[in-house]
């Protein structure tokens, strides 16, 4: 589970979140709302990416501020452009660099960096050079370098922005087929269907959190 407890957010005086109480315990979350609704900065709070300046968010009652490191092996975190996340020159490079700091033995970091690569569409790409990928298989290769630590939730920052439709089912497929807990941030009102539960984010608050049908109509009638 994670628990916000009286959460808000400020920066240079200006409020972002304002008194955020609610726990998430769903499988599959997406947090719609209009650019600058605060939706970014309330997921990036989940694993501690951000820290609230009142309240306290916590992962299993582990305090993203006090737990950071421990709480970021249990939410893996994918952003909307995976070159600011994909650290190595190779795919294969990339993989294994979040294993090491996992400890993983040396000798099993290339059957682990393999399987993954094959599980997510990708086999063979292990020696390819990232640059030369297109930008759905490098968001493939961000979520790929995410999901080999095995986290137990995934938070998605506007994954299919910057993807065409073939690349963007393919991203949501394979998301849908994961265990994890997945919390997406997404302006695609049409890949909400199948999501347990949507937040709705206006100004930094809250305002509507409900189902997929609700959710929606609680947006529209904000956006106008």
């Amino acid at each position: 589970m994670i628990e916000l407890a009286g959460v808000s957010l400020e920066r240079s005086g200006r409020r972002i979140l304002t008194d955020l109480d609610l726990k998430l315990t769903e499988r599959r979350i997406a947090i719609i709302g209009a650019n600058g609704s605060g939706k970014s900065t309330f997921a990036r709070l989940l694993n501690g990416l951000i820290l609230p300046t009142a309240g306290q968010v916590a992962v299993d009652g582990l305090d993203t501020r006090t737990k950071g490191r421990v709480v970021r092996r249990q939410v893996g975190f994918v952003f909307q452009n995976p070159d600011n996340q994909i650290v190595y020159p190779t795919v294969g490079e990339d993989l294994a660099f979040g294993l090491k700091g996992r400890g993983v033995a040396a000798t099993d970091i290339p059957g682990k960096v393999e399987r993954t690569l094959d599980r997510f569409g990708l086999n063979g790409f292990g020696d390819r050079l990232v640059y030369e990928l297109s930008g759905g298989e490098r968001q493939m290769v961000a979520l790929a370098g995410v999901m080999i630590l095995e986290p137990a939730w995934l938070v998605l920052d506007e994954p299919t922005t910057l993807l065409d439709r073939r690349n963007t089912r393919r991203v949501m497929y394979t998301v849908a087929a994961l265990d994890q807990h997945v919390v997406l941030v997404t302006h695609d009102l049409d890949l909400l269907a199948g999501f347990d539960r949507v937040l709705v984010f206006d100004e930094g608050r809250l305002v509507a959190d409900a189902p997929p049908a609700g959710a929606i109509a609680a947006y529209l009638e904000i956006v106008g």
